[in-house]
């Protein structure tokens, strides 16, 4: 791979390196993202983006939460077309019925504001917008991280609910044009090599050093030739983990097929940069080099080949266990992953999974089918499970056979179901390690639950490395190491099953239907605007480098909760942190109970203050918003969820301060729940239960002050300088009036 760290020119199918200020100025409006943003940009400024979309989507542990915050911000009618999925809490696991009270709820704000409903395991959300809603030159936002559908010539983009009950109700997505990265792919991968082994070497050259963080990636070259539109996808949807903003592809005859092939052929257009396109910064990579490639615990950034880690397995999970030790060091947990390898110095697995947006496609499960061609998962404790993404390719897999030879080899075939990719289906054993072509593999997913001292461990793989695992009984293995060949299959598009399933009531709203609204379905409190001065109670403090949304909001079973804000806040960093709710909630009725502890606590603080501070700072309750916060270094890395940031708010969350925001889309959920999102330039000397005091916090949002004087009281008073970034006039009116909710009630 060629990295490219300066600005470069697309010129004559290659890259070549420029400063020159006209070519800079003329070669940003010849990429294919200019044409895309600038179709969708409602601004006279080039600069200043203010986006509308094309089509929206959710599933159904975001579209509550959303359509309760737009209802609530006067939402009459879906005005642009909106999905619904039922993808995730699909199998009701909870027991009780408030996961099937949340699809009927779908079902009934489709029916009233003219949505589109996807039953549960007819589709993961991702596959069914591939496979009705993408097109050339269109824009879909999607309150998921991986909506990402840029190898049909979509730019798409995964944000928190906030964003899409902007788009619900007229308003822009804004943003500052943002850099555009080119990936430049050449030549072929061999036939071992899978999407997913492209993506994990992509993601291990860049998410570190944050290459293309914020920025789009702009796949080019041509290697794109010798992809098939599935093996595009696959790679796109893995390039949420590398940070970017979202991505788009030149599109060619093959894309033209596979939108033809799903009816819609007027939804093609042909795209590619023009000659001196110019880029911020390239990646070159030649797909002939590609190997099999592992992610291990605890990152889809911690890549290896899979011949480097059978070279070095002792090492590698010496590594893996050392970092299981950091992570979960306040916890009483067993962390023994050696007892995983064999006499024979090989790691042997507990578990395989095929699944999802980015491994259960045609191809991926076809190629599953032909590497075990008939060979047994056998009885000795190993586990294989499939799903493939959408009814329609189930359909066509079990038409061709394929579905009966993986049963016949003992796979577990199951429906179009997103929970292995958050801990809500196929969740290993304690202790056990789990091979996925999935999405992630983040901390405190896949079933970990360190406060009880469980814990698992994911790896990412390509199915077709998956595979060659399972003919080796469980022993890790690159596909490279077999002798197989691949069926020639043409994948056949039949979308009968959303013909009888699917509600589509875009255009055809009813008022008059009612909201079904189950007992687990909640209204969001009331949230106070923010006021002259600020004092924050430090409720958490934590030093990872990257604090993900899973570890700020756990996944698997708190998603069946994420309906209803109180519920699903008694969850907050409780996988991280297991003290911050207690300590959240007490600091929040400190002002309501003057004969507290807490409440003389915070008066002798103040006192303490006014004693050490040389300026006079008339602080009166009155005009203070008194709340807590937390400090991270970089947290917000990971999905899109928006309930990290308002599951802090309903505890009475006012801040965040940390060195940097890993996503920009937890940043911006931070701001439209009215949490301040402080920035500070070195870890600060504070601990939890410190105060610190922001006067005059209201005139610096309104005044865009880059450099705000704070104070940190604890055993002494310490002057800070705290940054909140650039923020928009519509994001210093959100944090004025206290929420998004706020600020749409008083427009």
């Amino acid at each position: 791979m060629k990295v490219f760290d300066h600005g470069v020119c697309w010129e004559n199918g290659d890259l070549k390196k420029t400063s020159d200020t006209d070519t800079i100025k003329s070669g940003r409006k010849k990429t294919m993202s200019y044409k895309i943003l600038n179709n969708h940009n409602k601004s006279k400024d080039e600069t200043h983006l203010k986006l509308k979309f094309d089509y929206l989507t959710s599933h159904d542990i975001t579209y509550v939460n959303i359509i309760q915050t737009a209802r609530a911000s006067g939402l009459k009618r879906f005005s642009i077309p909106y999905v619904l999925t039922n993808c995730h809490n699909s199998l009701n696991a909870t027991g009780g019925t408030i996961n099937e009270d949340d699809h009927v709820f779908a079902l009934s704000a489709a029916k009233k504001y003219g949505g589109i409903c996807v039953p549960a395991h007819q589709a993961v959300i991702h596959q069914y917008m591939r496979e009705e809603m993408a097109g050339g030159g269109k824009m879909i936002l999607g309150s998921d991280s991986h909506t990402r559908y840029g190898a049909l010539g979509t730019m798409a983009i995964g944000e928190g609910g906030g964003e899409l009950v902007k788009q619900l109700l007229g308003y822009t997505y804004d943003i500052d044009y943002p850099e555009v990265v080119a990936v430049v792919l050449r030549g072929k991968p061999k036939d071992f090599v899978g999407p997913m082994d492209v993506a994990l070497t992509i993601i291990k050259e860049v998410f570190e050093n944050k290459f293309v963080k914020n920025s789009i990636m702009e796949f080019i070259g041509d290697g794109i030739d010798n992809l098939s539109v599935e093996f595009r996808n696959g790679i796109d949807v893995m390039s949420t983990e590398t940070t970017c903003l979202s991505t788009i592809w030149q599109t060619d005859d093959k894309v033209k097929k596979y939108l033809e092939d799903h009816g819609r052929k007027d939804d093609y257009l042909y795209m590619e940069p023009e000659e001196k396109a110019y880029y911020d910064r390239a990646l070159e990579i030649n797909l002939d080099e590609i190997k099999p490639m592992i992610a291990v615990p605890f990152h889809p950034s911690n890549v290896y080949s899979i011949e480097e880690f059978k070279e070095n397995t002792e090492d590698i999970i010496q590594l893996i266990e050392k970092n299981a030790k950091e992570i979960y060091s306040s916890s009483n947990l067993e962390i023994n992953l050696k007892k995983s390898i064999n006499e024979r110095g090989q790691l042997e697995v507990d578990q395989a999974v095929v699944a999802g947006c980015a491994g259960g496609s045609f191809e991926n499960i076809a190629a599953v089918r032909d590497i075990l061609n008939g060979k047994f998962v056998g009885s000795k404790g190993l586990t294989m499970s499939v799903y493939p993404a959408s009814q329609p390719i189930y359909l066509d897999l079990v038409n061709k056979g394929i579905v009966s030879d993986l049963m016949k080899s003992g796979v577990t075939m199951r429906s179009a179901f997103c929970g292995p990719c958050f801990g809500a289906g196929d969740v290993p054993q304690n202790g056990g390690f789990s091979i996925r072509h999935t999405t992630r593999n983040f901390p405190n997913r896949e079933g970990s639950k360190p406060s009880e001292g469980q814990l698992s461990y994911v790896a990412l793989m390509d199915s077709k490395s998956i595979a060659a695992t399972v003919v080796n009984e469980g022993v890790l293995s690159s596909a490279e190491s077999l002798d197989f060949s691949f069926e020639e299959r043409e994948h056949i598009y039949d979308n009968s099953s959303y013909k009888a399933r699917v509600f589509n009531g875009f255009g055809k709203e009813d008022p008059s239907s009612e909201l079904i609204l189950g007992p687990n379905i909640k209204d969001w409190p009331e949230f106070q605007p923010l006021k002259r001065d600020l004092l924050v109670k430090i409720a958490s403090f934590i030093t990872d480098d990257v604090t993900t949304t899973d570890e700020l909001i756990p996944s698997g079973e708190t998603s069946s909760y994420r309906s209803n804000p109180f519920k699903l806040a008694e969850f907050t960093l409780s996988r991280k942190d297991p003290g911050y709710v207690e300590r959240a909630k007490k600091i929040a009725e400190t002002l309501n109970n003057k004969e507290s502890q807490d409440f003389i606590e915070l008066l002798e603080k103040l006192d303490f203050f006014e004693k050490n501070v040389s300026i006079k700072y008339d602080i009166d309750f009155k005009s203070l918003t008194y709340g807590s916060g937390i400090y991270a270094n970089r947290p917000g890395d990971g999905s899109a969820r928006e309930q990290a940031a308002s599951s802090q708010r309903v505890l009475g969350g006012v801040a965040n301060f940390a060195l940097d925001y890993a996503t920009k889309r937890y940043r911006s959920n931070l701001i439209n729940w009215g949490i301040i999102p402080f920035i500070v330039k070195e870890i600060p000397e504070m601990n939890i239960g410190d105060y610190v005091y922001v006067p005059d916090i209201l005139k610096a949002i309104k005044n865009n002050k880059k450099s705000i004087e704070a104070y940190i009281i604890s055993n002494k008073v310490k002057r800070i300088i705290l940054g909140v970034g650039n923020l928009t006039e519509v994001e210093k009116e959100i944090l004025k009036k206290g929420s998004l909710i706020n600020y749409y009630n008083d427009n």
